[in-house]
C-alpha cells in the first residue's frame, strides 16, 4: 500500500533509508521504473535493531502482499 496510488504489484523494489529527519524512510517502485512511492505507515523511528533489521522486516511485510503497510518494528 502506499500513500500516493495505494496497492502496487508485481515486480517491485523496495529502498529503506534514514533521513534528515531521523527517521526511517521506505519507498518502493515498479523495477526499473523512475517513479518512487512512500510506503504507507512511512516515515517511522528507526529501531533498536536497525536499518536492515527494518529493511528485511518490511521485505518480508510486502512479499506478504495484502495491502501491507510499513510495519512496527520488532523487538530484535
Amino acid at each position: 500500500m502506499t500513500d500516493e496510488v495505494g496497492v502496487i504489484t508485481g515486480d517491485l523494489t523496495l529502498a529503506t533509508s534514514i533521513e534528515d529527519d531521523g527517521l526511517a524512510h521506505s519507498r518502493i517502485q515498479y523495477t526499473d521504473a523512475d517513479e518512487w512511492y512512500t510506503l504507507t505507515g512511512s516515515p517511522q523511528p528507526l529501531p533498536d535493531s536497525g536499518l536492515q533489521a527494518l529493511h528485511e522486516q518490511t521485505l518480508e511485510a510486502v512479499r506478504s502482499g495484502g495491502a501491507t503497510e510499513a510495519p512496527i518494528p520488532s523487538a530484535p
